[in-house]
């Protein structure tokens, strides 16, 4: 009796009840159509100027003629644009490599430590080394290098 009373509550989903949720629908804006409609006139536009005419803005950095400030200011030295600065890798992270792996820049983006394998990569000595390590292909700062060293591994190329 009670799933009864239930099916009977439920409306059925057809397509002709569909309505958006009630606020959601707003008409869009008609720029320019009267005093009546409350952006009539400019239209938005404000009053007479490049600014009210179609087309009419300015590039990025213009100031209105005067001599822009990227202009202004003097120029020194060079920016290569080709450079790749070294993805870092302390010693302490070493430990999430298996025993006795070489650490290549392959390996290191296997093991989740650097995110572009193709890319320059290089061991800065924050924390300590407890296993052997053979090194190849990869920056070594000095103080990775003592540490690892120490630790009994090698560094090749």
């Amino acid at each position: 009796m009670a799933k009864a009373k239930a099916k009977e509550a439920v409306e059925s989903l057809k397509l002709h009840h569909l309505r958006p949720p009630r606020g959601s629908h707003r008409a869009r804006i008609r720029k320019g159509r009267g005093p009546g409609s409350g952006i009539g006139k400019t239209a938005g536009r404000g009053g007479k100027g490049q600014t009210a005419r179609t087309g009419g803005q300015t590039r990025p950095g213009f100031e209105g003629g005067q001599m822009p400030l990227i202009r202004r200011i003097p120029k020194r030295g060079f920016t290569n644009p080709f450079r790749q600065p070294a993805q870092v890798v302390n010693v302490r992270h070493l430990a999430k490599l298996a025993d006795g792996v070489e650490v290549t820049p392959d390996t290191l983006f296997g093991a989740g430590l650097v995110r572009r394998p193709d890319h320059p990569v290089k061991l800065l000595g924050m924390g300590d080394v407890a296993r052997k390590f053979v090194i190849k292909g990869v920056a070594v700062s000095a103080s990775a290098r003592t540490k690892i060293e120490q630790a009994g591994g090698t560094i090749e190329g």
